[in-house]
């Protein structure tokens, strides 16, 4: 008994790492570099209609990710629930999307 306190008491203790402003300042850089970009896509008349479109869609869906991963810090551990919360709303949103597309061309 005497030797397994011993053991544990040798053990480093485990701290909380604080998480800097380094990320939080890289992520504010990507979503303003992302937004900048959507804003020229848009404001440059020379570029395709469709092109630009697939410029803002991806640019979104990319800062949709960086809001979720640094801002709401679901790329954290203990974020199960939200994240499942979050799955099942895109899930809903897409089948109603697919179910008004198919309501209407039918």
């Amino acid at each position: 008994m005497a030797n397994d306190h011993s053991a544990a008491a040798s053990e480093p203790k485990r701290r909380h790492r604080h998480e800097g402003p380094q990320k939080h300042v890289v992520a504010f850089v990507l979503s303003l570099v992302l937004t900048i970009i959507a804003f020229a896509a848009v404001s440059a008349g020379e570029i395709n209609t469709t092109f630009t479109y697939i410029i803002l869609v991806s640019m979104a869906l990319l800062q949709v990710f960086v809001q979720l991963a640094f801002w709401m810090h679901l790329k954290d551990r203990g974020h199960l629930f939200a994240t499942m919360g979050i799955i099942f709303g895109i899930i809903v949103v897409f089948t109603m999307v697919i179910m008004a597309l198919y309501w209407v061309w039918w």
